[in-house]
């Protein structure tokens, strides 16, 4: 699904996927790149993380304004996004400028980063003039007069001999990206100088490197670890400046040992009752719980834990859509207290009234009029007692 919202003036394409209860890692993309860069990476982190990608200003389907941007543009842009999803506290992983933007985002606003990963990356990059030089090709003849010295650094002379197919599509990546969002964010990396911002830094921060980066080089990330309080640095082996496509299980392994005590899966009990209540509702779990005895508790853990543990927590549906399926089985099958149940619990999981409504219009065909007939009475109920709750608290 498209997901865009409007930040200082620009429209940002944004994917946040996974279930709201893992911990969140939010990913800044490189120069000439959208968010499909990380989606070698996002299965070996899969189950263990939530994900937020998003394209930045000028790349993928985010606006385009003109050019020159400064990197105080992007940086304002990400902070925009995480405010407006309500989003604080998250794992930041920036690679190349997407690092630079992670960094200035921590500077700026450090409650919202809990850690940095900085992916082939520096507090500055480059000397001004070879940006100066990067722009005027590109305005002379396209960002196809510098491509193939993108792709030379981009990755190893292994890769690009052995993967024509995957460096073809990598290629059409680059070169399609708009010419004045690309020479636009050129201006803002040639501007950019975070030292003093950087040194100050507070989160502890992973610097990553591939061993064959021809654009940050190892050396100039191992100096930005040693610039900041809490660095890390590790090289990645057989990378060039994206090795998030080229060496992604290196990465996911170092960024699961970085985030430590994060990365450990909590017990199917505690990942089932977080889920149970952000579904049922505080209220409802608590009255559960505190009608528990000894004789039904057995029951109790094994639905917390086979069902809102276990089916309720995959990623492959949508609470919304579980919600949803929930409701016409419990309809279908005459369970009366908790197809209500579930009707109240839609106020969490999203689900209209419309698609409610929708969903037991397609049960009287499927399962029988009678059987929607009473659903659409105990759906009628429910939804005057939530509107006569609403009234009350007003």
């Amino acid at each position: 699904m498209t997901q865009t919202l409007a930040i200082n003036g620009v429209t940002l394409h944004y994917r946040l996927d996974g279930p709201s209860h893992l911990p969140l890692l939010v990913f800044s993309n490189s120069l000439g790149t959208d968010l499909r860069v990380w989606e070698p990476l996002l299965p070996l982190l899969a189950g263990r993380y939530r994900f937020l990608r998003y394209d930045k200003r000028g790349h993928g389907l985010s606006s385009c304004p003109p050019a020159p941007y400064a990197i105080d543009d992007h940086v304002g842009d990400l902070i925009g996004l995480l405010d407006a999803l309500g989003l604080s506290q998250v794992n930041l992983c920036g690679l190349s400028v997407g690092g630079i933007i992670a960094q200035g985002v921590a500077a700026r606003r450090p409650e919202l980063v809990s850690r940095l990963i900085l992916c082939d990356t520096a507090h500055r990059i480059g000397p001004r003039d070879a940006w100066e030089q990067r722009i005027a090709a590109i305005r002379d003849g396209g960002i196809e007069a510098v491509a193939e010295a993108v792709l030379e650094r981009w990755f190893s002379p292994a890769f690009r001999h052995h993967h024509p197919t995957e460096l073809a599509l990598w290629r059409h990546m680059l070169t399609r990206t708009p010419v004045e969002g690309y020479v636009g964010t050129c201006a803002a990396i040639r501007d950019a100088d975070l030292t003093d911002s950087s040194a100050r830094l507070t989160q502890p921060a992973l610097c990553l490197v591939g061993d064959q980066d021809g654009a940050t080089p190892p050396a100039l990330v191992e100096s930005l670890a040693g610039l900041l309080p809490q660095g890390r640095f590790e090289v990645i082996a057989n990378a060039g400046h994206l090795p998030c496509v080229e060496q992604p299980a290196a990465l996911a392994a170092l960024i699961g040992d970085f985030l430590g005590g994060q990365d450990a899966s909590p017990s199917r009990f505690e990942q089932g009752m977080k889920v149970r209540r952000s579904v049922l509702g505080n209220a409802h779990v608590d009255r559960a719980n505190a009608g528990k005895t000894p004789f039904d508790e057995p029951f109790q853990t094994f639905i917390t834990e086979g069902a809102w543990g276990s089916v309720w927590s995959r990623p492959g549906l949508s609470k919304r859509d579980r919600s949803l399926l929930t409701i016409a089985l419990m309809a279908s099958l005459g369970h009366e207290e908790e197809l209500a149940m579930h009707i109240r619990a839609t106020r969490n999981t999203g689900a209209s009234m419309e698609e409610v409504q929708e969903t037991l219009l397609h049960i009287a065909v499927y399962a029988g009029v009678p059987v929607s007939n009473t659903a659409f009475r105990i759906a009628k109920e429910v939804y005057n007692e939530l509107d006569n709750q609403e009234e009350a608290s007003s």
